[in-house]
């Protein structure tokens, strides 16, 4: 795998091969979708081989100051002026900001709503393209992220991708893969955690014997190995119906992101614990596991807040009084409530892999 000049600097040294390779690969492989799905040949010719080398990296640009969760209310413009669109606004938290060369942006070329949003790469060096300072994160410091800022910055039509409007399904479409990129790199974090913990209690000793030899230690590590291993046939479930293009693929990519989260961060805690006084120290990679694994739970969160489904439905008991939670249901809600609702002779199972 070939790597930049730049990265070389970032400390790399204390993250598993395979989850530093889930990392470099995530977002850029997002935004190489994106272009190859729905550019036309031209643009997928000019933009997908050197993102595919990691000759060149991408960012992906959705998120604003105002808007998060509610992507759908960016405001970011993009107006057309002849044979070119005049971008102005700003995105926030993007990941491999200032340092990557291709920027898919969401933006907005119509009215309010999700119709009004469409898909502009800009490509670093683009006079009008600049980008604020590096943020200061308690963890993932192994990538900058900055805000990239548009002033009148005026970008060919010919690089917009799919036709006008059609900007928010790429970018919905686009982050049920995220997820499941996010969902993975904890799973790395807790693996790793596995290990370096099992290999603690080996060496540790306390009154005269390995911590190994206790029997709640023993317990506590089985029970987080069972919890990985239920999170990754969970993110693997999810990435069958994905790559199927199944229609409960929206649903598994947001729970198993949901589930995968927030299981591998207490994972990566728990080990933190059981390493005693030593797994707060930055000599010990468990530490950057907990730091690193806690964004984890904020990233891609649209759709993936199944929890707040819940709580707004009036619980199963509506379903059997008769109440109808379509009445004043948001969509989301809607699916959510028939995804649980259905039996499992209605919903077909996967082939885990």
């Amino acid at each position: 795998m070939k790597s930049r000049k730049n990265f070389k600097k970032w400390p790399l040294t204390l993250l598993p091969e395979r989850w530093l390779q889930i990392w470099q690969s995530g977002t850029r492989s997002m935004c190489a979708w994106m272009i190859d799905s729905f550019g036309n040949e031209e643009q997928r010719h000019k933009f997908c081989p050197p993102l595919c080398t990691m000759e060149k990296f991408a960012s992906y640009c959705l998120t604003e100051p105002g808007s998060g969760s509610d992507a759908a209310s960016l405001l970011t413009s993009a107006k057309k002026q002849g044979d070119h669109y005049i971008l102005n606004g700003s995105k926030a938290f993007i990941s491999g900001a200032g340092e990557s060369d291709i920027y898919v942006v969401m933006c907005r070329t119509g009215g309010p709503g999700p119709k009004g949003i469409s898909c502009i790469v800009v490509e670093k060096g683009t006079p009008g393209l600049s980008f604020g300072k590096k943020e200061k994160k308690v963890g993932w410091n192994s990538q900058p992220t900055r805000a990239v800022i548009f002033e009148d910055c005026a970008v060919p039509v010919a690089n917009r991708i799919g036709s006008e409007g059609q900007g928010f399904l790429i970018a919905v479409r686009g982050l049920n893969g995220g997820r499941i990129n996010i969902a993975s790199c904890s799973l790395g974090a807790a693996h790793a955690s596995v290990i370096l913990t099992r290999d603690h209690l080996n060496v540790r000793k306390q009154f005269g014997e390995p911590l190994a030899s206790n029997q709640y230690l023993q317990f506590t590590l089985a029970d987080m190995a069972t919890r990985l291993v239920a999170a990754r046939l969970m993110v693997r479930n999810a990435a069958v119906a994905l790559q199927e293009e199944r229609k409960d693929a929206v649903a598994l990519c947001s729970m198993a992101k949901l589930f995968a989260t927030d299981e591998c961060f207490a994972i990566c805690n728990q080990a933190l614990q059981m390493h005693g006084g030593y797994g707060y120290l930055k000599d010990y990679a468990v530490q950057q596991y907990v730091r690193d694994s806690r964004v984890h739970q904020i990233l891609e969160a649209p759709f993936s807040n199944l929890s707040l489904c819940w709580n707004r439905l009036e619980g199963m008991g509506a379903q059997i009084a008769g109440l109808n939670p379509r009445a004043s249901a948001p969509e989301g809600l809607v699916w959510a409530w028939e995804f649980v609702s259905a039996t499992s002779l209605q919903v077909r199972l996967p082939q885990l892999v």
